[in-house]
Order: structure tokens, then sequence, then C-alpha cells
């Protein structure tokens, strides 16, 4: 047809008594409550699903008609008056004061390259965005000083199909910030705020957006902007898109962009929390900062990162963000003018075991005082990957400590659940999450009714599975009776096979193909008629990952098999929706990824709070999740195959228990059932599911543990290193100089003969000569450490003794430390002697990476 085609939206007018469903709508508290969202829904069902569950685009296309009409209608008025008088209360009240809040004018600043709080604001990937979401969420439950910063990506959260040979399609569609709930942030003359950075002969122009996540606000950055050139336009425009300079640029702009804006908004954060190394170079612009204000280099990045927290959720070293030389020394020759440096000391702040690249996560542990891993695995696993940045310290001692991932129950326990809980633990369980005695209640809930509600959740989850596999199907031009075949397992009327459920990003480690080694086996195990079994597979693989593309097509092959039709379902278009489904519909929920690559996971946390049994690997937080006891168990645990085998022997031994759990454990139990309909022993599986996991491994348990590990500490150490024009950090970074001069010289050596026999009730001296080139006595620790023969350290460390500094020895430079032994316990002991950099403004013992040992 001729002519130009313009458009024209009308956008429908809230009526007076309605008003207060865009302030609703421009709050992700909706995220985590199911009236306000179920109230929007109410409007107009279709069209709610039409603009992917959005409020702020909801209102922008609903009909004006069915607004006044609701305006009018005395149910919608009073549904709305309950959320508003909910919202109200959660946003007037104090909210629950955690033990170890800030003082005064603390403030937490925490970066994260996505935030994953709903599917109506796409800007995440995976499980980092969603926990920070779940983060945002609890600091704001928990009335935390605190804010986030990220970057609005227009292509976030690819969509997902599948299409009939089991290929992914990827489909990137650019967000409307219109429909989004974001708003620009102004200034006081009502323009736009904005902050500029340098990048290679150029200056790029950034805007600040911000988000109400309850109490708190998270501000997102934008370079979509018409005075910047069209590539540095595309700089935030997909996560995780481009090359490795756009993704140098996309951290340059969320690190360094991201101190710029706080500052021009007046927001002087007393903590900064780096979530992953995507936005270590905050480290480099607070410290550029600092510099022009008078510091030195050294004083700047002392006092920088003494409340500089910094969390790492990598397990292999292969993980970590690195960028090759050239490309640093070309984007930061201005930053170390200002920095009064050169290239090459930039340079050493990212470099690791004498590897030629900048890694991330080398800045980021230099330039922070409080380091963490997210699992009590992970957190090993992470001090043995990062030992090089301490190299005279023993990877069991060096300062990375560990804080387990939690999750955030009120955006992941079903509704279903939260009437009964309501009805059976009272009201305030939602402010008793952590305490292990209110969900003992949990086994109050007679079987019948628990049970009842395990299958209502799960017909909920089979409606959503079969709407969408249909759709896939219908789409894949499948025959109804093909559909029909599929889908005769997946019956919400009667949801009584047992269901796993297999759901999350489809990477080579996770192995999602495991479960078909021995198809055999598995025909034998599933297609029994008198026990039949249904697994849903649901997950995303990223667009460049083709080995993970190929374990989706794998799962299709294995479905479409003819003895396996309707025994395997594979869902696409994975997103948040379909997450909360899953995890809360689900029997068992399976999980084998290769030990211990999993660094904590979180998905069989929200599992387990809605009463679904986790099947998985000893990895992650199930290392510390799985619990058996005289009672029983709370899920069913794969033990890592050893070390010492290759790949193949591994998958082997772990896939062989993966099938002898299901035949004897979980199959039959499911199928157990007495005259109730219902197996008396799953139900108590689940019950205990529900209790043990839903105290330890919620986020306000983890957000309470990050204050009081590392928030109000560094919190501290701010207020100490700041004091006086950063005073205390100057003088410990003349002194950690004068240290790191010294300590090429320094050396022990025994000044008495070894006893090896003594009485009990005796007392020995022992001596140790100090060379201290220089240092003073009190430089130094000299510490003795006493234990069994062959102890096992981890369980039961070696007791710390201190040698005490008794004068000069006899040449230059020398000093004697000594201790009068007096054993208290029988049996041969072992000792060995150590000798480390000490200073009362240290924040970790260790933190200097320098020890000798006699």
């Amino acid at each position: 047809m001729a002519g130009t085609l313009f458009q024209l939206e009308v956008n429908p007018q809230l009526p007076a008594r309605l008003a207060r469903l865009d302030e609703l709508a421009n709050n992700l508290w909706y995220s985590w409550d199911r009236p306000t969202r179920s109230l929007f829904a109410r409007l107009d069902q279709k069209l709610w699903g039409a603009v992917g569950h959005s409020p702020k685009a909801f209102l922008k296309r609903v009909d004006q008609r069915q607004l006044d009409e609701a305006a009018e209608d005395p149910v919608f008025l009073g549904t709305l008056a309950k959320v508003l008088s909910a919202y109200d209360t959660y946003h007037d009240g104090l909210g629950r004061e955690h033990a170890t809040q800030l003082p005064a004018g603390g403030l937490i600043a925490y970066f994260c390259a996505e935030f994953g709080f709903h599917e109506s604001l796409p800007i995440y990937s995976g499980g980092l965005g969603i926990l920070a979401g779940d983060h945002c969420k609890t600091a704001s439950d928990l009335n935390l000083p605190f804010v986030g910063v990220g970057l609005l990506y227009r292509q976030g959260y690819f969509k997902q199909s599948i299409d009939g040979e089991g290929r992914q399609h990827a489909q990137n569609t650019d967000a409307d910030f219109d429909d989004l709930p974001v708003t620009p942030v102004l200034r006081a003359d009502g323009s736009a705020l904005k902050v500029s950075i340098h990048m290679p002969g150029r200056v790029v122009h950034i805007k600040v957006w911000s988000t109400r996540v309850g109490h708190i606000t998270l501000y997102l950055l934008d370079t979509d902007l018409e005075e910047n050139s069209p590539h540095d336009r595309d700089i935030a425009h997909q996560l995780y898109g481009g090359d490795r300079t756009m993704r140098l640029e996309q951290e340059i702009v969320l690190g360094m962009g991201g101190v710029r804006a706080l500052a021009e908004m007046g927001l002087l954060p007393t903590v900064w929390h780096i979530n992953e190394g995507h936005a270590a170079f905050l480290i480099l612009e607070r410290a550029r900062d600092l510099i022009k204000a008078g510091l030195d280099f050294s004083g700047a990045f002392e006092a920088v990162a003494s409340n500089t927290v910094f969390t790492t959720h990598t397990p292999v070293p292969a993980g970590h963000d690195h960028f090759a030389e050239d490309i640093i020394r070309r984007y930061f020759e201005e930053c170390c003018h200002d920095l009064g440096c050169d290239i090459a000391s930039l340079l050493s702040l990212g470099r690791i075991d004498n590897q030629p690249d900048f890694n991330m996560t080398a800045l980021a542990i230099r330039g922070s005082r409080f380091h963490n891993g997210v699992s009590r695995i992970h957190g090993t696993v992470s001090s043995e990957i990062c030992a090089g940045l301490w190299p005279q310290i023993e990877p069991t001692e060096n300062p990375i400590n560990y804080v387990t991932n939690g999750i955030h129950v009120p955006t992941f326990l079903s509704d279903i659940w939260h009437d009964t809980f309501d009805r059976v633990l009272g009201p305030a369980w939602r402010q008793r999450l952590t305490d292990p005695r209110c969900w003992t209640e949990i086994h109050a809930i007679p079987d019948h009714s628990f049970w009842s509600v395990r299958q209502s959740i799960k017909a909920q989850m089979l409606h959503l599975v079969r709407d969408r596999v249909t759709k896939q199907h219908v789409r894949n031009q499948s025959s109804q009776s093909h559909i029909d075949r599929l889908l005769r397992l997946a019956d919400p009327e009667n949801p009584n096979v047992l269901t796993i459920v297999f759901a999350r990003r489809f990477a080579t480690y996770k192995r999602a193909t495991l479960l078909f080694r021995d198809l055999d086996r598995l025909r034998r195990l599933i297609c029994n008629p008198e026990r039949p079994v249904l697994f849903i597979f649901a997950g995303k693989a990223h667009p460049a990952d083709l080995p993970g593309q190929a374990l989706i097509r794998r799962i299709h092959e294995v479905a479409e098999m003819p003895e396996f039709e309707g025994h395997f379902l594979l869902v696409e278009g994975y997103d948040l929706r379909l997450a909360r489904r899953l995890v809360s519909g689900a029997d068992v929920w399976l999980n084998n990824p290769i030990y211990p690559l999993e660094a904590s996971g979180t998905s069989g946390m929200k599992a387990g709070i809605n009463g679904v049994i986790n099947l998985s690997v000893l990895d992650g937080w199930w290392g510390e999740g799985y619990q058996q006891d005289e009672n029983g168990a709370n899920g069913w645990a794969i033990k890592p195959a050893s070390a010492i085998h290759d790949e193949e022997r591994r998958d082997q031994e772990e896939g062989r228990s993966l099938y002898e759990l299901l035949q004897d454990k979980v199959i039959p139990l499911y199928y157990a059932r007495g005259p109730m309909g219902y197996s008396p022993g799953w139900v108590g599986t689940a019950k205990r599911s529900v209790a043990t996991i839903t105290p330890r491994f919620n986020s306000a348990r983890m957000v309470g543990e990050y204050v009081a590990k590392f928030y109000a500490p560094a919190d501290h150490q701010w207020r100490l290193k700041s004091a006086d024009h950063f005073a205390a950090a100057s003088e410990l970074s003349a002194w950690k100089q004068k240290v790191r001069h010294a300590w090429p010289s320094i050396s022990l050596r025994r000044n008495d003969n070894p006893q090896k026999r003594m009485a009990f009730g005796e007392s020995v001296k022992i001596e140790v000569v100090v060379q201290l080139d220089g240092l003073l006595p009190a430089d130094i620790t000299v510490e003795m450490l006493m234990a069994r023969p062959s102890s096992n350290t981890k369980s039961r460390p070696p007791r710390r003794l201190f040698l005490e500094h008794q004068g000069p020895g006899q040449s230059t430079g020398e000093n004697i430390y000594a201790i009068d032994l007096t054993p208290d316990i029988c049996g041969k002991i072992e000792y060995r002697i150590r000798a480390y950099p000490y200073h009362e403004l240290l924040t970790q013992p260790f933190e200097m990476g320098m020890m000798l040992w006699l």
C-alpha cells in the first residue's frame, strides 16, 4: 500500500480512584507481591500476558472502558485497597532491623552487570542476575541503606524458541524503556542527569535511570544517547554482547561511570560491593577521585580497598574476565596520568600467576579487603584459584571467605504455600525466616493437607507446561494427535505421575544429558506403566555456546524416540515466570553438575522451600544443604566420583549412582502409596526439605551474613581509614611499602636446642632469632602452631601460640622472640613456627601475602 505509515499510541487515563496503580507499576515490589500482579491481571488477563506481565506497559495499553468500569467496581476497589494497605505498611514501616545495621550515614553501593527481578525488566541472563535481584529485594526487606548500580540494556534476556529438529533459535528484541519500570534521574532544574567518561579519542555520555525496589533504589546506566557515536550508543545495548572491546567498554561504563553517577547525585557510599569482577574498574575511579583530593597512589588505593567487598561466582580460572595487555594500555593511558602511576603499575594490579592478560578478579581482590565465594565448597575452590595473590599463604588461610547464597522466599514460594503457612505457622512466619524452630512446625501440617497443596501447585505447573509445549509444537507443525501423546503424562487434572525437572542454563558442566548414558536401563526405569516417570527439561544455551546447544538437540532426539514418547518434555522460552512454576511444582529437582564446578546454585533452594525434593550431586549449596539423620533425609545425594578418575569414568560412576537412586529410592518411594492416595514416606521427605532448607538458604540469612561479616566491618574500616584526611590509610600504605622493601631480607633461625621429650607439667623455652633488616619488632608476629601429629587441620585446626619479643640479638638487625611452653596434653605433639607482618590497621591478618616458616 502506497504512502507513509504513521503510528500513534493512545494511552488511557487512570481514573482518580485508580491513580495509585501507576505507583504500584513503578515499584518492583510487585515482583514479589502476587496480589499486586493479580490486580493488574484481573483487569485484562489476555493483555496482561501479551505485555509480558509488565504493569507499566499494561497501563499504557489497557482499554479506557475497563479502567472506568474498575473504578466503579466495589470488588476491584476493595482488592486495590488491600494491596495498597500492604504496600503502605511495607514502605511506611521500619522494616525488620538487623542486629548489625550500619551506623548513621552508612550506605552500601552494590554493583552488578545484571539484575533479575521479574520478567518485566529483562536485564538479566542467568543465576548471577537472579541472585543480585534477590539481594536487592532482601536489602529492602531488612531496611538497609542500600543502592544498586547496573546497566540498562535494550537487549537483555533473549527469547528462545526450539524448532522441530531441536535447534535453539535466539531472538533479541529491543526493549522500549517507556514500558519498563524505570524513570530518568533528573537534576534540580528538571534536566536529565548525565555523566561522561573518557575513552580513547572521545568522550562517552551516560544517562542515569532509576527504578524502585521496595525501600531501595537501583540506578541503571544508558549510553543510547544522540550525543554519542553509533558505536558508543551500542555499548550498553546488549547484555554481554559484542566483542572483547565492547565487553571492556561495558565494564568501564559500569564501574567508572557508576562511581561518577553516584557522586553526581550526592550519594556517598561507605561500603562498595563488587558482585563479580565486571564492575572492578570502580576501584580505579575511586582511587582517581582520592588522588585528585591530595592522596598519593598507594594511600588512595589503600583507602579504596578498606571498604570494598568483592564476591566471586566463578569456580574455574578460565571463567574470570580478562583482557589483553594492549587494549588495557590503550584505554587506560589517561587514567594512569590521573593516578600518578605508570602503565606497568596499573597492569600489575590485574596480573595473577604470571599470566599476560589483565584479570578483573585480580584487580577486584587487590582493590578490596573483603572477598568471598558463594558456598563453602566454592570458598575453598576460590581460595585455591586465587592463591597466587597471597603467594606465601596457604590457601586454607588466605583472606577469601564465603557466604552461601540464599533465595528470596516471598518471590519463589508458591502463593498456595503463603496461605497455608499463614494458617499453620501464623502470619509472623515472614519475620521468622531464619528461625529453625518456626519451620519445624511444618511437620504439624497433616500429611493429606500437605499432599493436597503439593498437588495443587503441581497442577499449576502442568497447565503452564502444557500451554507452552502445545504452542511450541503447533508452530513446528506437529499434529494434534502427536501433541496429545506427548502430553499424556502431564495431566493437571490427575497429577499423579512422578515428575522430575531439570531446568537451568544448558552449559556442558551441568551435564543435562548424564541421564542418557544407558538408554536401555533408563527405559526400564521410567517406562513402567504402573510407575511412569515424566522428565521436564527447560533452559537456554548461550547463542555462542555450540556444545550447550548440542545438549538441547540431544534431549530433543531422545524425547522423539518412540519408546520415550511422552516421558520427556523439552519446554522452550525459559524465563522467570516458567522458572517460578517449575521450582514450585516439580516432584523432584534434578541437578548433576561436574564437581566442583557448581559455585552455589540456587534453583534447588527454590524447589526445596516448596516441598520439592532435591536429587543432586554434592556440590555447591547442596554440599551444605543435604541432611540425613535417624529421622530420614531431606533429599538424595550423588557423591562425586574420585578426582583420580578421567572424565569418562567419572560420568560412568555418577551416572550409575543416578540410576541406582532412581531405581532404589526415588521411584519406589513416590509410588509407595497408602489408602489416601499418597506416599507417607514421600510426604515426610518433602516436609524435611521445607523444614531444613528454608531457614538456612533464604536471602535474609545471606544478606544478614554480608552485613555481619563484610558490610559493617567495611563501614568501620572506611570511617577509620578516612578520618583526619585519610591519615590511617596513608600510614598503613607507607608501612606496607617499608615491609615489602625489607621482606626479602627477613630470616628466622632457632636460638635454642629443640627438646624432643619432657615430663607433663614441665616447661620448655623456645627461642627464635629474627633478622628484621630495619623493621621494628612490632612490625611482625612470630607464632607457633601446635597440633597432634597428622591431625585434620580442617576439622581440628592447630592451636596458635604467640612468641613474645625479648630484645635485640647479637648481630645487627637481629631480635629474639620466645615462649615458655607448658603443654597441657600428653603424647606426641608437632609444632611449627612462622612469622608474618603485623599492623593494627590491617583488615585481614594475612592480606599482604607474606609469611616465613622456620
